[in-house]
């Protein structure tokens, strides 16, 4: 390469809760740099989620679960060999299976039916919680994928 690689930015952690995953999380959600109205849409979320939990979990234990839930262990990748494009399964690094969860329960909350954004995303996050819902499904699809072309996997990179 004949760039060196970008430098992690260091992330602050929240106002409230004091986590780190959080604000990843918030900035994952942020449009047009509306950082307070993203803040106050998670909280809210939370809010929801504590209400309605049956558990003595705490609403930011169950969305943490849920997190961890969503997350996928193995995608496929296009390689090029000899003419040909095949999928090959990998094994994804710690920091792209969060970012990849992250995006999709909020690409999934935001195409929900509930009122509010905060209510989509509690409303998603319960239901990655119990695993069921648009983005377990979204996981479960890349697992069948990477499953399916299990056969090329001596194609690795």
């Amino acid at each position: 390469m004949r760039k060196s690689r970008a430098k992690k930015r260091i992330l602050l952690p929240d106002p409230k809760f004091g986590d780190k995953l959080v604000t990843r999380f918030v900035n994952t959600m942020m449009i047009s740099g509306k950082k307070n109205l993203a803040f106050k849409i998670f909280y809210d979320a939370i809010e929801i989620v504590d209400k309605n939990k049956s558990e003595e979990d705490t609403g930011l234990d169950i969305w943490k679960k849920a997190l961890s839930n969503v997350m996928p262990q193995v995608e496929v990748r296009s390689r090029r060999i000899g003419g040909a494009t095949f999928q090959i399964p990998m094994q994804i690094r710690p920091e792209r299976k969060v970012s990849m969860a992250m995006s999709w329960m909020i690409k999934f909350s935001r195409k929900r039916n509930e009122k509010s954004m905060a209510e989509k995303l509690a409303q998603e996050i319960l239901a990655a919680y119990k695993e069921e819902g648009a983005s377990i499904k979204k996981k479960t699809e890349v697992h069948r994928m990477a499953e399916a072309n299990k056969a090329f996997s001596h194609f690795r990179f």
